[in-house]
């Protein structure tokens, strides 16, 4: 889970001082995106190499969240359908999984090379379907999605120098993958590039606030020919995914989402045989020492924490400053914070787009409240923001305590909460002190200090002097109620593997 930083803006001018303590600044000409999406009316389930309508035609509307108008109408999935996905990808299995890995390989490269080739369309829809700014989606989701599939291709024939000392790499089977709405597409290149790369069959289950580009992307699928059944899309809401979950015939469930869908998904998957892996919530310390590189820190956090309006799980969402340089730190986010364009997703000139869902938007709000009433010193720079649609301005907490709801639970939004530590102990403590443990960084200019911290940090990933930094090649997963198992790298691959 990603990232490009945001962009501060250009100005016409030298400011003065008073502007550069006001952070007033000259306005950019509007930059929209204006490649066609080409979006459907109406999507129906992918099922056996084909778009076939639910079972019962009942179907949803998926909206844009920037201003709140329908994009298109989606099949909503029940158990039949659910089951017929299943059943497709039993029947694919054999044969895909006999396929020598030169030729899985080969089927995955054609499909990073077909979403490069509609890159630009990708990204618009990814962009309307979600609300992430158009920079982000065409700039780190539709690339990173695509590398995904290059390195898992590089595996498919490979897969016994993965495992020294395996003498057999065997798939599992089919698979059930649920993703979320914060990455639609570039959660499913995680989950589908290495499960086809080691012979597994799949049906995948998108968010049902984005299931547009894992259709479009089944469309690719087609072009690229993959044999039916290899991988089916099923869309819906949280009962679709229980029943992706509950099927019998999956061998695996891959779910990325929150911790308390992931409890459930455990307590359904008990004693069931089936393999399981969960990438959920985070509470990340970002850790700045007062030897660090001041500048490149403020990028950092500010990447770290609004990227992706902060739908992100490795969000950077809880800054430990260390007490000497705090109120430099403070003064030069608050400014920096001016400096953030806040409005139309599809403005390349756009820092921090549309909040994915009006729920999720009243969840920000009500987290936002309670950190006022507990104590908290609120900021927010002056913001006009869209009449219509979910948007809410960059955030960011001083005076904030360990015990606050704020620095405790995932707010999943543009919001930063920012404490205080003296020592490297202290702030070893604070960072540790949390039920997550996705993530983390450090921001000093002393190697032996990173060093340290990279293995005292209870976190499955650590940046030093960077944040939001990822790679197909490097693992990425957490501990504690952030979840288990790996994505990416070698490590990724283990999941989807049994060894003899």
């Amino acid at each position: 889970m990603p990232s490009a930083p945001a962009r501060s803006a250009r100005r016409r001018r030298t400011p003065t001082a008073p502007e550069l303590i006001f952070g007033n600044l000259w306005e950019f000409d509007p930059s929209p995106e204006t490649a066609d999406p080409k979006l459907k009316a109406q999507y129906d389930l992918f099922i056996d190499g084909q778009f076939v309508p639910a079972r019962r035609g009942a179907r949803f509307t998926s909206i844009n969240p920037a201003n709140e108008k329908a994009l298109a109408e989606v099949a909503l999935a029940d158990e039949s359908d659910v089951a017929d996905a299943y059943a497709a990808a039993a029947r694919a299995f054999p044969r895909w999984s006999r396929l020598p890995g030169a030729e899985r390989g080969k089927y995955l490269f054609r499909l990073a090379r077909l979403l490069q080739d509609r890159a630009r369309e990708f990204a618009v829809a990814e962009t309307l379907d979600g609300g992430k700014p158009i920079r982000e989606s065409r700039d780190f989701d539709v690339p990173m999605a695509a590398a995904h599939f290059f390195y898992h291709a590089g595996w498919a024939d490979k897969l016994n120098y993965a495992f020294p000392g395996a003498r057999v790499v065997r798939p599992l089977g089919v698979v059930g993958q649920v993703i979320p709405w914060n990455f639609p597409l570039l959660m499913l290149a995680w989950k589908l590039a290495p499960a086809l790369a080691t012979g597994n069959t799949v049906v995948l289950k998108p968010a049902e606030t984005t299931s547009l580009t894992a259709l479009k992307f089944a469309e690719i699928l087609q072009e690229a020919e993959l044999p039916p059944g290899v991988v089916n899309v099923v869309t819906g809401a949280g009962v679709t995914g229980a029943a992706v979950v509950a099927h019998p015939q999956a061998a695996k469930i891959a779910f990325t989402g929150s911790t308390e869908v992931g409890r459930q998904i455990m307590r359904a998957t008990a004693g069931t045989g089936k393999r399981l892996t969960l990438e959920l919530g985070g509470k990340a310390a970002n850790i700045l020492f007062d030897d660090a590189p001041l500048d490149q820190a403020v990028e950092g956090v500010i990447n770290g924490i609004f990227f992706n309006q902060g739908h992100v799980c490795c969000a950077g969402s809880r800054l430990l400053v260390q007490e000497s340089v705090v109120d430099e730190v403070v003064a030069r986010l608050t400014l920096r914070l001016r400096s953030l364009r806040v409005g139309d997703p599809l403005d390349k000139n756009t820092d921090v787009g549309a909040i994915n869902s009006g729920e999720q938007l009243a969840r920000i709000k009500r987290l936002v409240a309670v950190g006022v009433r507990e104590g908290a010193t609120l900021y927010q720079p002056p913001c006009a923001l869209p009449p219509k649609g979910f948007y809410f301005p960059p955030t960011l907490f001083t005076g904030v305590q360990q015990s606050h709801r704020i620095a405790r639970e995932e707010i999943f939004g543009p919001v930063l909460s920012i404490l205080t530590f003296r020592t490297v102990d202290e702030a070893i403590e604070k960072a540790n002190n949390t039920a997550y443990g996705l993530s983390a960084g450090v921001w000093t200019d002393k190697g032996s200090r990173i060093l340290k911290l990279s293995t005292e940090l209870k976190a499955g990933v650590v940046w030093a002097n960077t944040y939001n930094k990822f790679d197909p090649a490097s693992p990425f997963g957490g501990y504690k109620e952030s979840g288990f198992g790996r994505e990416g790298g070698r490590h990724g691959l283990a999941d989807y593997v049994t060894l003899s």
